[in-house]
């Protein structure tokens, strides 16, 4: 395990778009953080019973940093899906790594954050489902997202080697 980042969200004097943003990259590093030092293999392991692995988790919040940010918030699109078929984001392939993923995964982040930078708060875009959505909305969203599968793999970490907590 790597050592724990600092809590960007305790700051009082923060504003809301940098608490929001905060808060959102405290919960995208503990996903790096859950995923250190796991194999290949168990990123691969069902210990559910759905086909939810580690990997298929970290492939699948990739998917969503680039659905949200770079599909919708630049108006490419009008809705947040993409062109393949959502169970693949889940399905840890043979020919995949952890590492790959991670860093995938780190790579798109980095750029839903340099696409964020450039919209205010209160920027809409059409989305097919949901109407109009916000700069705001996308970030309140991706917390949630982010958080629950963050969840997730904490439940998988400790039935892979007993790593609990917030680390780990």
């Amino acid at each position: 395990m790597t050592d724990a980042a600092p809590d960007r969200r305790n700051r009082a004097d923060a504003g809301e778009r940098q608490n929001l943003e905060a808060f959102l990259d405290d919960y995208r590093d503990i996903v790096v953080r859950k995923v250190s030092g796991l194999s290949d293999a168990d990123a691969r392991r069902r210990l559910v019973v759905s086909a939810t692995t580690v990997g298929g988790l970290v492939k699948h919040l990739r998917w969503v940093e680039y659905g949200w940010f770079d599909q919708l918030l630049q108006e490419r699109l009008d809705d947040n899906r993409r062109t393949h078929e959502r169970s693949w984001e889940f399905d840890f392939l043979p020919e995949e790594s952890l590492a790959t993923l991670v860093a995938e995964y780190q790579t798109q982040c980095d750029e839903s954050r340099r696409i964020a930078a450039r919209f205010p708060l209160d920027h809409a875009v059409p989305h097919r489902r949901f109407g109009t959505v916000s700069l705001r909305w996308i970030y309140v969203h991706m917390i949630e997202e982010t958080a629950r599968h963050t969840g997730q793999l904490d439940i998988l970490r400790e039935q892979l080697d007993g790593a609990t907590g917030f680390d780990g």
